[in-house]
């Protein structure tokens, strides 16, 4: 699907050659620039299918770079089926979307060099300025540490309090079936009376000597 295929490394889809350290990549730079452009439409690894990906695998297929069927560029998103041929829905009762596998496939790829890409930076960045790398790391997890600490000790205030509600609910809860119980209890009573010594007819034996 993709001509020629490439590896993700240092390049990866970027040019291959040694990053200059006193030079932030552009590609770098791009990444972290904010876009203010709304979500829409599906979306494929968090990027929009119809206005990205498509425009972008169009232009590889034009550049000779890949050669996915157009079929797939055409109508992207498909409808699944079930083994049995018929039509797949989910658990809510609607139909399953997924994108087309040749797609899906190129998405992947290019989601693998990203990673490359990114791991591959960092590790130019860390070996060529050790020093200030580690001094980051270092300054990073002092700064995060007070913030850590208080997270933890949040959590462990909110557990607590979690589960002294959840006892006093049950509390609550046994309390009152107890009371519904009794009350069930004194209405029987109140409806079916025990007998009494006078209420208890008389025996054969007491009938005849009377």
């Amino acid at each position: 699907m993709v001509k020629g295929g490439f590896e993700p490394s240092l390049g990866g889809g970027y040019p291959s050659k040694a990053v200059n350290m006193g030079d932030t990549p552009t590609y770098i730079k791009n990444l972290l620039m904010p876009s203010a452009k709304p979500r829409t439409g599906r979306r494929a690894w968090s990027i929009d299918l119809q206005q990205v990906w498509i425009p972008f695998f169009t232009s590889t297929n034009v550049m000779g770079d890949t050669a996915i069927p157009l079929d797939a560029l055409g109508c992207p998103l498909r409808l699944a089926y079930d083994k049995d041929g018929s039509v797949k829905f989910s658990k809510t009762g609607r139909p399953v979307i997924k994108i087309a596998k040749p797609v899906s496939d190129c998405i992947g790829l290019v989601r693998e060099n990203f990673t490359a890409n990114l791991l591959a930076y960092a590790h130019s960045v860390a070996t060529e300025k050790a020093e200030a790398y580690i001094a980051q790391v270092k300054l990073a997890q002092k700064q995060g540490e007070p913030i850590h600490q208080h997270d933890t000790t949040e959590l462990n205030k909110a557990v607590k309090l979690q589960l002294e509600q959840a006892l006093r609910e049950a509390e609550v809860k046994a309390q009152a079936e107890a009371e519904a119980e009794a009350q069930a209890k004194v209405e029987a009573q109140a409806v079916n009376p025990p007998a009494t010594n006078s209420d208890k007819q008389p025996s054969k034996r007491e009938a005849v000597k009377v």
